[in-house]
């Protein structure tokens, strides 16, 4: 599947094929509300009780006033199996439908359950049933990914237009193709043994590139530039492309287990949002390719990109009845060949060069000849040693207004012959002594639909008869058929189950196919498949790789051996001066960071102790061991020091009996007596009256804690009797005035004072003394400890710790004046980087804050560091932990109420914000509906975005009168209309009494303009046309391709074409020799059918309303010399369409 683990998906971004998530829902089963609804259900399988396949049909009535969240259908089965459809009718917080398929007993099965279906989910077109929406992919289904499909399948608005047909009488129908397979142990399968190659990790999305690198490590002329790419043992390979590329390919070639390709990905500058965006297979080949070109330039492999990928090929026109002919040289690193309508790869060579001919209204401008009659086509001059060829099974479909996926029947050859027919590919200067017969490499793989699915790839390293199948960590052996036929494509017919009963057979579209073909040239082949050894790795590379490896190997043998050592995590009070005050706080110290022994399990313990005699020269008598103790408040403690018995027992048993949580560490505190001269002497006897205490020193003016040193104290006595020598630890006067806290974590939140006078303790003080106990959410308790009672009767314990302090001056203030004051602020403080949204990438800055600051805080700090006098202007944004970017919409004001809640992503914690600066107090703009709006004015060729701010329950009327006080008119009176445009087609024209609440210009453009005057007074007769620019993509199978601004115009009812040409081109002001060239047709879904000057317009409309004529419009044929913008802001462009980018 595409994401080996899925992060949890952000309702407010967009979406592909995810498991259906409930935002912010506890995990395991949820409890529903799912509407009754008057639905039906079918099932259409064979005749068999347990059939592999089968298609489910769910009539949902009354689907507009379905009230629930989701709905469910009934179950049905297939392969056995118990399955539901899942629906949000309403969207799982999104503005599309929302469909999964779903296992219906999953709560009820057996721990570590799986099953594996290819399956594709529809919502049927009740009108024409061309335009059912269907979906497809496949999935393994487990207990934490039950349920799997797409959170955003179709727009709600074309879902519940009655006219677009998907709802006829309220009823939706939904339909489901299941297809069980076998679900295959993966990861018991040596593949470097059974195959003797490795795979390749996948870090989420990634087997796209996967199988592209497995491919291109498989040509060894590749591999072995690559190793001959200068670099240095200085270099780094998440710095380096080419260190990584050699690191990657030197590990697949001498590395026993599968390699991880995080190096090469960061190489690219990519962060783990890019890991978890699948990409298309050719357009990182040509970037990656593009970018080792590059660095190979000036180096001794420079050119290698080029012998190996680039062929050339001709375009040419050629006029027929004179004698003029333009011919232009192309190279080309792959060809893309129209799977749509051909049989097989030649079938799609001979339309590559099949000869178009250029004649009526479609005559060739000549330079000095004017337009003739001509043919045009492509000729190929020479092809590559190894040819790629990319078989388009992705195109846009037009009538349906989406990307589809082409799954046809494709056949492509062992051996490809392009000198068949006389060398018909070739053009008059190729080369013909060249023998263009190609043997087939690799064949790369899509299993899936347009909106996901998994690329794996079937590679002949050496050209043997023997396929290996490259599917991310997992290489398998596999025959011909499998590697071939089987990924052709087309339909598989199902066996029937019961043959004897009359029914017809079940068909299954095959979602796995070929998408990208690599052959290398007969001739060639000695050449490019050459060999590579350790020759050709350079010498700091290897040493680098085989330093890896070793650390690798000690790692793996360390833990192969882990059962027979113990690991002693010793700390002592050098750790706790390190730590505490720094990183440490509340606790005593990080065992992770303190010094550790492996010891193996029979050692006895008093071995282990002449070891930390010689590691950290301390006599062994010297040495008293304590047992640290897990509390229920989850903290760790020193608990009691060993026994003589249990220091003569072995490692392994002591770590058994003290330590039965983690089985792998003992935890212990070493404590070391020192002498008058700082050397280690005898510890004292302890007695069971004696309790050791820890104590930690807090000034208030520095707002410092540091950790001072450990004391026993008798249980019986008091702590008067200690306040000398705690002074002496801190470095006061002996009779200084100190107050005592004990601190610990507790779930609880309470607090009470009292003051109590120096004359109850016997004390010297000059000042009253202050009895508190603090206790505050979420865990975190401070006490004071009271100087009446005994250590016991506070019940202090071994291990506790003491907080001290002088008591503040009258008259000094600070910020934190005492430790329940400082621990609280440390409890809750967080640092948060904040990146600007418009230059996430560019400098930051961090700000100290708490975590119980509301949003008001927040900004006022942010503010303050930007100079800003108003905070209300700035905007925040949180950020999305698992793609790394920030989330599409802003935090609403007062929204959430804490820091805590700002920064929280799921289970995750983030400590990044973005903010903007607004032109508007937010508060004020939350109660208003902003709208970007492109006025064209009528006159001057200008366009003008103005951006509106209206109350949200303002209307399209109120936008208009907003914008004409904003605009230039053409006189006073003009008036304005609001049109919706998508993809250069005019969409909708807003009423005037539509509320502007539920416009969305995220996606569409809205547009303002002024109405003409002949619109005003349109006759009976008369038609309100669109007018639409297009072009043809030569490359695209001749569709059709809509650009520039779309317009509507009238047209008389016996006007011709000719008087129509007039108007249109006074309006758009072309130069005469232009509009020569131009072509006009009449098109409707998406076919042209071209006009001429005497044909009347009017004839070919129909009589309908303006709003859905989009369907039919006269096309303004010529070529789009506009600049080229990117509409991904306002296109809707789904994640998998995003482009490859290496940034380094």
């Amino acid at each position: 599947m595409t994401l080996m683990t899925p992060p949890p998906i952000d309702p407010e971004e967009e979406e592909m094929l995810v498991p259906r998530s409930e935002f912010a829902a506890a995990e395991g089963p949820q409890p529903m509300e799912v509407t009754p609804a008057e639905a039906t259900n079918t099932v259409v399988t064979p005749v068999d009780d347990d059939p592999p396949s089968a298609r489910f049909t769910w009539t949902i009535e009354n689907f507009s006033r379905l009230n629930g969240k989701k709905l469910y259908s009934d179950v049905f089965f297939v392969g056995g199996y118990k399955w539901r459809v899942l629906i949000f009718p309403k969207g799982n917080n999104v503005d599309h439908l929302s469909m999964y398929l779903d296992v219906a007993d999953s709560t009820t099965l057996p721990y570590g359950w799986s099953r594996y279906a290819q399956f594709s989910l529809a919502v049927v077109n009740q009108i024409h049933g061309k335009f059912t929406m269907r979906k497809d992919t496949q999935h393994q289904f487990n207990a934490r990914e039950s349920d799997w499909g797409f959170t955003s399948f179709m727009p709600l608005s074309e879902l519940y237009d009655p006219s677009r047909g998907y709802l006829l009488n309220d009823t939706c129908i939904v339909e489901a193709d299941v297809a069980v397979r076998k679900v295959v142990d993966y990861w018991s399968h040596d593949s470097k043994k059974e195959t003797g190659y490795v795979g390749l990790k996948n870090q989420g999305a990634t087997c796209y590139m996967n199988s592209l690198l497995q491919t291109l490590y498989h040509i060894p002329y590749f591999r072995k530039a690559v190793y001959h790419m200068p670099t240095t043992e200085n270099d780094m390979p998440s710095g380096s492309i080419p260190l990584a590329l050699q690191s990657l390919f030197y590990k697949l070639q001498y590395s026993d287990t599968s390699v991880a390709t995080k190096e090469l990905t960061k190489s690219f500058g990519w962060d783990t949002y890019d890991s978890f965006m699948q990409h298309d297979v050719q357009e990182l080949n040509r970037v990656l390719c593009e970018k080792l070109e590059d660095k190979m330039k000036g180096t001794v492999v420079e050119g290698t990109i080029q012998q190996l990928f680039e062929g050339h090929h001709m375009n040419y026109i050629e006029c027929i009845n004179v004698d003029y002919k333009s011919t232009r040289k192309e190279s080309f690193y792959d060809l893309q060949l129209d799977v749509k309508g051909c049989r097989d790869v030649y079938a799609s060579f001979d339309k590559y060069v099949e000869v178009e001919r250029l004649e009526g209204d479609n005559k060739y401008h000549a330079e000095q000849h004017g337009l003739q009659d001509a043919k045009k086509g492509v000729l190929f001059i020479d092809f590559p040693p190894v040819l790629q060829l990319q078989l388009k099974r992705f195109e846009y479909d037009f009538m349906r207004d989406t990307m589809v996926k082409i799954n046809d029947r494709y056949e492509f050859p062992l051996q490809l012959d392009l000198n068949r027919e006389n060398g018909k590919y070739l053009s008059p200067q190729a080369d013909r002594s060249v023998r263009n017969l190609y043997t087939l490499h690799s064949v790369l793989v899509h299993s899936g639909g347009v909106h996901g699915g998994h690329y794996y790839a079937y590679i002949r390293p050496t050209l043997s008869d023997q396929w290996l199948k490259f599917d991310d960590e997992r290489v398998t052996k596999e025959d011909m058929k499998r590697a071939m036929d089987e990924q052709y494509g087309g339909e598989e017919e199902l066996p029937q189950a019961n043959p004897g009963f009359n029914n017809s057979p079940f068909k299954f579209t095959k979602y796995s196919n070929a998408y990208m073909l690599v052959y290398i040239r007969e001739s060639d082949k000695e050449k490019i498949i050459c060999n590579v050894d350790e020759k050709d790795v350079a010498e700091h590379l290897r040493i680098r790789l085989k330093k890896e490896q070793e650390e690798k190997e000690q790692k793996r043998k360390e833990k192969a051996e882990a059962h027979l050592y113990t690991i002693i995590k010793v700390a002592r009070d050098e750790n706790l001066h390190e730590q505490i005050g720094k990183n440490i706080f509340f606790d005593l110290v990080d065992h992770d960071k303190v010094r550790s022994f492996r010891i193996q399990k029979q050692i006895s313990f008093a071995l282990f102790k002449e070891e930390v005699a010689k590691e950290l020269s301390i006599p062994v008598q010297c040495q008293r061991f304590w047992l640290w103790a897990k509390r229920q408040n989850h903290t760790y403690r020193p608990n009691r020091p060993l026994t003589p018995l249990e220091e003569a027992q072995s490692v392994g048993h002591l770590r058994e009996v003290s330590n039965k949580a983690n089985n792998a560490e003992l935890k212990l505190f070493l404590e070391v007596e020192l002498g008058p001269n700082s050397q280690p002497v005898l510890p004292p006897a302890k007695t069971k009256e004696e309790i050791l205490l820890f104590f930690k020193l807090y000034d208030p003016l520095k707002e410092e804690l540091r950790y001072v040193g450990r004391l026993f104290v008798k249980g019986t006595g008091k702590p008067t009797e200690i306040l000398t020598k705690l002074n002496e630890l801190a470095g006061f006067a002996p009779n200084e005035e100190i107050e005592l806290f004990e601190v610990s974590l507790l779930i609880s939140l309470f607090c009470y004072s009292v003051m109590l006078d120096h004359e109850s303790f016997n004390l010297n003080l000059t000042h009253p003394f202050l009895i508190q106990e603090i206790k505050f959410e979420p865990n975190v308790m401070c006490e004071h400890v009271d100087k009446k009672l005994t250590f016991r009767a506070s019940q202090l314990e071994d291990g506790d710790i003491i907080c001290f302090q002088k008591p503040l001056q009258a008259g000094i203030k600070c910020r934190y004046p005492d430790v329940p004051a400082f621990l609280e602020y440390v409890h809750n403080r967080q640092v948060v980087r904040f990146r600007s949204l418009e230059k996430p990438k560019e400098d930051e800055f961090s700000l100290e804050l708490s975590k119980l600051h509301n949003y008001d805080d927040v900004v006022e700090r942010v503010a303050s560091h930007l100079n800003l006098d108003d905070p209300s202007k700035i905007r925040l944004t949180s950020h999305n932990c698992y793609s790394q970017q920030p989330k599409p919409q802003p935090i609403k004001y007062q929204g959430v109420e804490h820091l805590s809640d700002i920064l929280a992503h799921y289970n995750q914690t983030s400590d990044i914000l973005y903010y903007e600066v607004l032109d508007i107090p937010l508060p004020e703009l939350q109660g208003l509906k902003t709208l970007k709006v492109a006025f064209h004015h009528a006159t001057k060729d200008e366009v003008v975005i103005h951006t509106i701010r209206l109350p949200k329950q303002s209307t399209v009327g109120d936008v208009i009168n907003d914008l004409k006080t904003k605009v230039e008119l053409s006189h006073k009176d003009a008036e304005l209309r609001l049109l919706e445009v998508f993809y250069h087609k005019i969409y909708k024209i807003f009423p005037l009494n539509e509320k502007i609440e539920n416009i969305n210009d995220q996606y569409w453009t809205l547009r303002a303009e002024e109405i003409t005057e002949e619109e005003k007074t349109l006759d009976p007769e008369d038609r309100l046309i669109h007018v639409y620019h297009f072009t043809k993509d030569t490359t695209q199978n001749q569709q059709v391709q809509n650009f520039g601004e779309p317009f509507f115009l009238v047209i008389r009812e016996d006007e011709t074409l000719a008087e129509v040409k007039i108007r249109i081109q006074k309006k758009l002001q072309v130069p005469d020799e232009e509009f020569s060239k131009w072509k006009f047709a009449f098109l409707s879904l998406g076919r042209p059918t071209y006009l001429q000057d005497s044909d009347v317009v009017s004839n070919r409309f129909q009589r309908r309303d303006v709003y859905g004529a989009w369907e039919q419009y006269l096309g303004l044929e010529h070529s789009d010399t506009t600049s080229k913008r990117s509409y991904a802001a306002n296109q809707n462009r789904h994640t998998f369409e995003k482009p490859v980018r290496i940034y380094n």
